[in-house]
C-alpha cells in the first residue's frame, strides 16, 4: 500500500508516544524466557531492520549469542531447539514469513515468538493453531506502513527496547529514554534540522558509504534497505573498524562517486573522529551525531534512517512511500518460499513416531540410522504405543501448570476444551486426580471450571504430593508458612542469602519450599544457588526439582507418585495413566512419569520404557493434554486410548 512518505513521518512522535505507554507485559514474558538461551531474529524487507535490533537488544542485555536469518536462511539451517526463534512482521500476510513459521514451529523450539501487527492474519492463525508458541500482537495507531517501513519499524524496535530495559534493568526509567529520544522524533526541531544541514552537501553523488559503531548498527541496516527498496541510490555499510579491512578502497578507485556518512552515538565519538579524519579530501562526508548510549542510540539512528531517507527522496525526485511497483516485483514477492524437506530414514514411519524418537533422543532418525540405532527406538517406540493401547485405566493424574493450563496464564482456570474433557474423565468409572505444586490456588481454579457435583470424586495432591484430598474438601491444602522440622533450618538459611533475598520470592509450607525469580535470572543459577546453600547446611532429607516456573524443595518422602499410590487404592489397583510436562530430570515431573504408564506434553526423560510424547510435531503443553484426554474412551473396565489413536 503506497503512501506519501512525509505523512508517513508525521507520525513518529505518535508511534513513539504509544510504544513508550502502552502494556508489554506479555512481550516482557516472551523476552524473559528468551535471555535463557541463544536466539535467532527472523526478518524480511523492513523487518529486517528490527531483527537487528532484537539481536543487538539480546547481545547487549541478555549477554546470550544472537543471530540474525532472513526466512530463507532460518528454514536452510538447523539450529539446536534450544535457540528462541523470534520471527518479526508488521503485517502476517508475507509467504516467507508464513513459512519460516510453519518450519520453526513443527521444529519444535524451546521457544518460538512471533511480533505481528495486524490480527488475523495468515501467521496469527498458524500461530493459534499451536498454542505454545508466543504471539505477541501490537497495534500502532499509525496502522499499515506505506511501500517502506516506518511506524512499525519504530514501534518494533521501542518496544523490545523497553521490554529488555525493563527485564533486565527495573530500576532504569524509560521516561530517560522517551526524554532524549523526543529531539529526533519531529522534523522541525533543532536536532533533526541540524542533521538535515550536515548532510545537504551528501546527494550529488550516487554511493554513499555509511559507517556505524555497535549501537548505531540499526540506522545503517536501515539506510542501506530503504535506499534499496526505493531506489535512491547505493548505500554500503560497514563499522569503523571493518572499514579499515579493505572496504576503504572504494574511495582510492570511485572516491568521486561516494561520499561517506557517520552515524556517531556517544561512544563512537573517538573512532568516528579518527576514521573520517583521513578521508581523502574530495569526498564529501558528514557526521550525524546520534545523542545518548545503547538503547537511546539505537532508536535515534533508526530514527536518523527514517528522516534521512526523506531527504534523499526529496533530492532525488523520488517519494519513498509510493515509488511505484513493477509488475515483475509483484510476482516475485508472491514466489514461494523452498523449504528444506524433512527427510525422513529408509524405513517406513509416520510422522508422530519420527517426533516421538527425535523428542527422546534428541537426534535426528537420520543421524540415529546412521549409527545403527534407530531400530531399537523404533522397538522401545512401539512396545511403549502397543502397552498403552491395551491398557485399560483406572484412574488419570494429570500435573497442573504447563499441562492442564498454560504456564503462562497459570493463574486462569483451565480452558473450556480441556474442562470439557476433564469432566468427560471425571465422569467415567476412572478417578481424576491433579498433582501440582501448587496449594489453595488450584483447588479455587478447579472449582470454577468443574461441576460441584463431581468434586468429592475428584483427587488433588497439593504441594509436590505432600497433602492429598479430595476437591470439596476445604480443609487442604494446609496453607501454614511454619515448615516442617526437616526443612526448617534449611528454610532460615535460604532466607538469609542475600542474592536469594535480592532476586527470588521465597514460600514456606509445611513440606516445601518454593523460590520463584523476582525478575531475569538464569535458571542455572537459582538451581546452583539453592544445591549450594543445602550442602552447606548439611541438610540431608530435602529432594529439589524445577517446575515450569519456580525451585521447589521438598521434604524426603514428599512426591507426586504419593498421588499414584492414592488413585491406585481408590482405582483397586487398576493401571493408573499419569501426565505431565517436565519429565525429563530434574523436572517436578520426573518421578511421576518415570513410570508405565507416563505421557508427556512436553518434556521427555531418556528411559525408553515410559514417559514418551506422542505429540504431532509442533505441537505442545495443553494442546497435547486435550489431544491425550479426547484420546480415551469409556470401556466397562476403565478408560482405553482408542484405537489408532497414536498412529
Amino acid at each position: 500500500m503506497a503512501k506519501p512518505y512525509a505523512n508517513e513521518l508525521e507520525r513518529l512522535e505518535e508511534t513513539f508516544h504509544w510504544a513508550s505507554i502502552v502494556d508489554i507485559d506479555s512481550l516482557k514474558r516472551a523476552v524473559k524466557t528468551a535471555s535463557l538461551s541463544p536466539l535467532a531474529a527472523v526478518g524480511s524487507g523492513g523487518s529486517l531492520t528490527a531483527a537487528h535490533a532484537l539481536a543487538w537488544l539480546h547481545q547487549s542485555f541478555a549477554g546470550k549469542p544472537a543471530v540474525v536469518n532472513t526466512p530463507l536462511e532460518a528454514v536452510d539451517t538447523t539450529l539446536d531447539a534450544s535457540v528462541a526463534q523470534w520471527l518479526l512482521t508488521a503485517g502476517g500476510s508475507n509467504v516467507d514469513i508464513n513459512a519460516a513459521a510453519k518450519y520453526l514451529i513443527e521444529r519444535e523450539h524451546r521457544q518460538v515468538a512471533v511480533m505481528c501487527g495486524r490480527p488475523g492474519s495468515p501467521v496469527t492463525e498458524l500461530c493459534d493453531r499451536h498454542s505454545f508458541v508466543d504471539l505477541l500482537m501490537f497495534f500502532p495507531p499509525a496502522g499499515k506502513d506505506g511501500f517502506l517501513a516506518t511506524n512499525s519499524l519504530l514501534a518494533f524496535t521501542s518496544l523490545l527496547a523497553r521490554a529488555y530495559q525493563g527485564i533486565f534493568d527495573p530500576q532504569a526509567d524509560w521516561t530517560d529514554v522517551y526524554d532524549r529520544i523526543a529531539p529526533m522524533l519531529n522534523a522541525n526541531t533543532e536536532t533533526v534540522q541540524q542533521w538535515r544541514t550536515d548532510t545537504n552537501g551528501m546527494w550529488g553523488r550516487p554511493t554513499t558509504i555509511v559507517l556505524y559503531g555497535p549501537s548505531t548498527k540499526v540506522g545503517a541496516i536501515d539506510i542501506e534497505s530503504k535506499f534499496t527498496e526505493a531506489a535512491l541510490g547505493v548505500a554500503q555499510i560497514a563499522d569503523y573498524r571493518n572499514f579499515a579491512h579493505g572496504r576503504h578502497h572504494w574511495l582510492a578507485k570511485r572516491g568521486e562517486e561516494s561520499s561517506v556518512l557517520a552515524l556517531v552515538g556517544d561512544e563512537d565519538k573517538a573512532i568516528a573522529d579518527r576514521t573520517l579524519a583521513l578521508i581523502p579530501p574530495g569526498v564529501p562526508t558528514a557526521r550525524l551525531r546520534i545523542p545518548g548510549r545503547g538503547i537511546t542510540s539505537q532508536i535515534g539512528s533508526l530514527l536518523a534512517a527514517l528522516h534521512l531517507t526523506g531527504w534523499i527522496g526529496s533530492a532525488r525526485g523520488i517519494d519513498p512511500g509510493q515509488p511505484g511497483v513493477p509488475d515483475f516485483g509483484r510476482k516475485l514477492y508472491h514466489l514461494s518460499l523452498p523449504v528444506r524437506p524433512r527427510l525422513k530414514p529408509t524405513k517406513n514411519m509416520s510422522t508422530r513416531a519420527i517426533s516421538a524418537i527425535e523428542r527422546k533422543t534428541g537426534e535426528s532418525v537420520l543421524r540415529l540410522e546412521r549409527r545403527g540405532t534407530l531400530t531399537q527406538w523404533q522397538e522401545a517406540y512401539s512396545r511403549f504405543a502397543d502397552r498403552l493401547t491395551a491398557t485399560a485405566f483406572g484412574g488419570v493424574i494429570l500435573d497442573y501448570d504447563g499441562t492442564v493450563v498454560d504456564t503462562r496464564h497459570r493463574f486462569q482456570p483451565a480452558r473450556p476444551e480441556i474442562a470439557a474433557e476433564l469432566v468427560r474423565v471425571a465422569e467415567s468409572d476412572a478417578v481424576l486426580a491433579f498433582a501440582t505444586g501448587r496449594g489453595v490456588s488450584v483447588r479455587k481454579d478447579l472449582r470454577k471450571v468443574l461441576p460441584e457435583r463431581l468434586w468429592s470424586r475428584i483427587v488433588v495432591g497439593y504441594y509436590n504430593g505432600s497433602m492429598i484430598a479430595s476437591l470439596d474438601d476445604d480443609a487442604w491444602p494446609d496453607g501454614t508458612d511454619e515448615v516442617c522440622p526437616e526443612l526448617k533450618d534449611l528454610a532460615a538459611a535460604l532466607a538469609e542469602s542475600e542474592e536469594l533475598a535480592g532476586s527470588a520470592d521465597q514460600t514456606n509450607r509445611r513440606y516445601q519450599i518454593t523460590l520463584e525469580p523476582r525478575h531475569y535470572m538464569a535458571e542455572n543459577r537459582l538451581w546452583d544457588l539453592t544445591h549450594q546453600i543445602i550442602l552447606r547446611t548439611g541438610c540431608t532429607d530435602a529432594v529439589v526439582t524445577r517446575s515450569s516456573h519456580s525451585v521447589d524443595i521438598v521434604a524426603t518422602g514428599v512426591t507426586k507418585t504419593n498421588v499414584v499410590r492414592h488413585v491406585l487404592d481408590m482405582a483397586s489397583d487398576r493401571a493408573v495413566l499419569a501426565i505431565g510436562d517436565r519429565g525429563r530430570w530434574p523436572g517436578n515431573d520426573y518421578e511421576l512419569l518415570n513410570n508405565f504408564p507416563g505421557l508427556s506434553v512436553d518434556e521427555v526423560s531418556v528411559d525408553p520404557d515410559t514417559c514418551w510424547n506422542f505429540a504431532e510435531a509442533g505441537q505442545r503443553g495443553i494442546a497435547v493434554t486435550q489431544m491425550y484426554l479426547e484420546a480415551l474412551e469409556s470401556k466397562g473396565e476403565g478408560l482405553r486410548f482408542r484405537r489408532g489413536a497414536f498412529e
